[in-house]
């Protein structure tokens, strides 16, 4: 395919100036993130550390017993490369505690149960440090709801979700994150031999340009048929993204007021002051 429309150069800065300007708006001047050995949080990392500089950047390395080693060595090729603070706390004893309880349990519950844990582990650490949570979700992953809500899909700020996966391949390149974390095959390495694009079913290359005649150009099913794309696959991202609706907004709130938050009261412009 061709690669998506970016300008590698232009991004770089926009995304720095986003992260620094964002943190310090609230008087902060750390960041924690959770670093999985893939390129998404590799690329925030890297992110981070040119806008804040490496010494405010925390990175927690939260590996499972069943956890790829290569996930922690390419964590700390990246902790290593940009000149993060690196912390490894391994989340076995949590998780097995709890699956004690409910030996029937699945990969997906197991799943879920780890990426959550992740995130307590990281805004803990977001209060030890005064240091604000990272996103690394991406808008591929965003759209297709393929993420744990109140797990990996949670945080403060998130400088890469709006960039599909392979225009993170792109921007990574371009900050020199290391060729053998942008090479591997993408994976949230929640159980052994566990692939994105196994999981999914597709490419990124292939949903990737079709999410961005969806979303960005607006073209109608007729016009992606018509453009050349099978309406089996527009009918399945197309589902994939109106199921996954509730985990890219906040919880609904029933409307008894005049003034509902997140509806009719969204900014703290909206006290007038």
């Amino acid at each position: 395919m061709n690669r998506l429309p970016l300008d590698t150069a232009l991004l770089r800065k926009l995304l720095v100036g986003f992260v620094r300007d964002e943190v310090r708006k609230v008087g902060l001047g750390k960041v924690v993130l959770g670093l999985s050995g893939g390129i998404d949080s590799a690329l925030v990392a890297f992110i981070a550390a040119e806008a804040l500089g490496h010494e405010n950047v925390h990175l927690i390395c939260m590996p499972y017993r069943t956890s790829n080693p290569e996930s922690e060595a390419h964590a700390r090729l990246v902790a290593d490369s940009c000149g993060a603070d690196f912390r490894l706390i391994p989340i076995t004893p949590m998780i097995d505690s709890y699956f004690q309880m409910f030996p029937e349990a699945d990969n997906m519950r197991r799943g879920n149960k780890m990426a959550r844990e992740r995130m307590t582990i990281l805004f803990d650490h977001s209060a030890l440090l005064s240091a604000l949570v990272l996103g690394t979700s991406n808008k591929t992953e965003l759209l297709l709801g393929y993420g744990t809500l109140y797990g990996d899909m949670a945080s403060a700020l998130n400088p890469i979700g709006d960039l599909y996966k392979t225009q993170i391949w792109q921007l990574s390149a371009e900050m020199g994150i290391p060729r053998e974390v942008i090479d591997k095959k993408p994976s949230a390495d929640l159980w052994a031999g566990q692939t994105d694009e196994e999981e999914l079913g597709f490419r990124y290359s292939e949903v990737d340009e079709l999410l961005y005649n969806m979303v960005d150009r607006r073209l109608s099913d007729d016009e992606l048929v018509a453009s050349g794309y099978e309406r089996e696959f527009v009918d399945i991202i197309y589902r994939k993204v109106r199921d996954s609706h509730f985990k890219r907004r906040m919880p609904v709130i029933a409307k008894v007021s005049n003034r509902t938050i997140d509806r009719d009261f969204r900014y703290a412009r909206d006290w007038g002051r």
